[in-house]
């Protein structure tokens, strides 16, 4: 039965990421993410089921649209597959809880937010606020932080962290970074809006790195930081209470 449920739960992932890849690419354009209906945007023809189907259209046709040929972007297939994975790990990680409902929350708008940084460097405030209102009822009500106050120090944590490195690096942290760090506070808490932070510098540093020594970086060119913020918050989410044990095992 864990089989059949793994299975229905990775569909869903599937379906929910290339939904995700919509709002993400069409909601910092002030685009409706209901119609147009999708369509390929070099020809304009309206897609078909058999251009829509989650990750295997895009293998079906090799990447490319059936009419003009256009390469697809690998964006949609990838975040339709780290959707479904991560959604199965919660499920996996936290079984049907009011903790895997709080965890499909986060990577729901990680995923979305990943893709609207990606593709157009902007983290917008309509998927900020409409993830903060069910994030914020969960962490008073079915999901608390302990201390209850814990999920309020953490928010004023991350947007006054971010904020402040914003200020010293006069505008090197855009305001999108650091209001989803606010966010990310009140699901968290102080103590892991600090390991997310640092984990997220350390995964921008690192990659950052390896972009300019590959050439796929360029000096002085901003690059978003949003996926490292969530990459970061995953890892804090299934591993971050771990992560904190080890450290204090030291002192």
């Amino acid at each position: 039965m864990e089989v059949v449920w793994s299975v229905y739960i990775g569909i869903i992932g599937l379906v929910f990421g290339s939904f995700f890849n919509v709002v993400g690419l069409r909601v910092p354009c002030g685009q409706s993410i209901v119609r147009p209906r999708s369509h390929c945007t070099a020809c304009g023809r309206t897609l078909t089921t058999l251009d829509l189907v989650p990750v295997f259209s895009y293998l079906l046709l090799r990447g490319k649209c059936r009419t003009c040929g256009e390469k697809v972007s690998l964006l949609y297939p990838v975040m339709e597959l780290v959707t479904a994975l991560l959604f199965l790990a919660a499920w996996l990680r936290f079984g049907w809880s009011w903790d895997m409902l709080a965890a499909l929350l986060l990577i729901s708008m990680l995923v979305i937010l990943t893709v609207s940084d990606i593709a157009m460097m902007l983290i917008p405030n309509k998927i900020l606020a409409f993830f903060t209102i069910p994030i914020l009822v969960l962490r008073v009500t079915a999901v608390p932080l302990s201390p209850w106050w814990d999920l309020f120090t953490g928010a004023a944590l991350g947007f006054f962290l971010l904020l402040f490195i914003a200020i010293i690096s006069k505008g090197g942290m855009g305001g999108g970074d650091i209001k989803l760090f606010a966010v990310l506070g009140l699901f968290f808490g102080w103590q892991e809006t600090l390991l997310v932070f640092f984990l997220s510098v350390f995964l921008g540093a690192f990659f950052g790195g390896i972009g300019l020594l590959t050439g796929k970086v360029k000096k002085g060119v901003p690059m978003p930081f949003g996926p490292y913020i969530a990459l970061a918050s995953v890892i804090v989410l299934f591993y971050g209470g771990s992560i904190i044990r080890w450290y204090l095992s030291f002192y």
